[in-house]
């Protein structure tokens, strides 16, 4: 069969739909080891018995509080309050060990996260979660700064990747800005807070 100039168009087009369909679908690098419940739990406590130190009041004079969370207790504590199991690495078969809610069944429309993983490094925050299209299991990659202005949490996004497909940060900018921006109350400091950041890849939170 002699190929013409529109069929080797759509042979081309096949085959980048389908790579593009396996890449989106693929299973990228862990943004981080991940933990058991036994460890997940004692990073969960640590970052609370850490966060308790910003409730204790100031005594006159005396310098605010200022307390660093680890990547591991971020993440901890990150998968607890979503009520998900701990960072697994095949996160579609959990374990005994993980908390019945993990694969629980979430109202229409909803977004199942089935695991929560949380990397600081440097400057940047890099979270990694797993949900289900079609029955089928999908990584989203999310990183970028961190940090608060005027007592409201701010994010400014450097990568976005679904699989091992990387989105440009200008397709998805606006459309997360507008999402936090209709978030803005669920974003508000807690009182007694007055800052967060992210720094020498550590969560950095500073009491007023």
């Amino acid at each position: 069969m002699k190929l013409s100039g529109k069929n080797i168009f759509t042979i081309v087009t096949l085959l980048l739909g389908a790579i593009t369909i396996y890449q989106v679908l693929s299973k990228p690098q862990p943004v981080t080891a991940p933990q058991t419940a036994d460890v997940a739990k004692t990073n969960a406590d640590s970052f609370n018995q850490k966060l308790a130190q910003l409730e204790v009041p100031r005594t006159d004079g005396s310098a605010p509080a200022e307390v660093h969370f680890t990547s591991y207790e971020v993440s901890a504590e990150m998968a607890q309050s979503l009520s998900v199991g701990p960072a697994d690495p095949t996160p579609s078969q959990p374990t005994s060990s993980a908390p019945a809610s993990a694969d629980a069944t979430v109202a229409p429309g909803d977004v199942q996260v089935k695991s929560y993983q949380v990397k600081l490094d440097g400057d940047v925050a890099r979270g990694q979660f797993v949900t289900q299209v079609a029955g089928k299991d999908l990584y989203v990659t999310l990183a970028g700064h961190l940090g608060s202005q005027d007592g409201y949490v701010t994010f400014d996004p450097t990568e976005f990747k679904v699989g091992e497909m990387t989105i440009p940060i200008s397709l998805v900018n606006s459309a997360l800005q507008k999402k936090l921006a209709e978030q803005r109350d669920q974003l508000k400091l807690p009182d007694g807070i007055a800052s967060l950041r992210i720094e020498n890849g550590a969560l950095v939170i500073t009491q007023k």
